[in-house]
């Protein structure tokens, strides 16, 4: 007889702005290593890379991958971090706003050859990073991101939202 004390799985979403989702490959190749831990702590409730049925509603941990280069995508990640106990921004582009931000350092008559293109798309007059728009708890840099520092980030959210799920280090 299991014995054990049922847990609240951690609810995790994952969403993509405006990247190459090189971190959202990286995150799909960490399961190889780490499927069968995560899928016993974690809810992968909004994962559009793992499954086709996502459910949209409140997240523990949202992982945020790219800039914010709309007014749609300033909605919408404020949308997440309404619904987000802790948020963390994944890759360069989310975490420093670059490469994606590059046009906003164009000169005048840069700007000035794409304004046709920014207007065409509704873009933002100026690409932004995740937490010029939303407080963010961690930021995982690199371009794609740098996966020590993600499991570490990881492992720090689900010791501080579940610490129960942490293993003892004196047994």
């Amino acid at each position: 007889m299991n014995t054990e004390t049922p847990f609240e799985k951690i609810k995790i979403g994952w969403f993509v702005f405006s990247c190459s989702e090189d971190n959202t490959i990286m995150f799909t190749e960490l399961m190889n290593d780490h499927w069968q831990e995560w899928k016993r702590i974690f809810d992968f409730r909004h994962v559009k890379v793992l499954k086709k049925n996502n459910i949209y509603d409140a997240f523990d941990i949202a992982f945020v991958e790219g800039a914010i280069a709309s007014p749609e995508h300033e909605e919408k990640l404020k949308d997440i971090r309404g619904r987000s106990t802790k948020l963390v921004a994944v890759g360069a582009c989310a975490v420093t706003g670059m490469p994606a931000s590059q046009r906003n350092t164009f000169t005048p008559e840069q700007k000035e050859a794409i304004q046709f293109l920014v207007d065409r798309f509704g873009a933002l007059p100026e690409v932004k990073k995740v937490s010029d728009v939303v407080a963010v708890d961690a930021s995982v840099p690199g371009c794609p991101m740098n996966t020590d520092m993600f499991l570490k980030a990881v492992n720090a959210l689900v010791a501080e939202l579940r610490p129960e799920l942490v293993a003892d280090p004196a047994h």
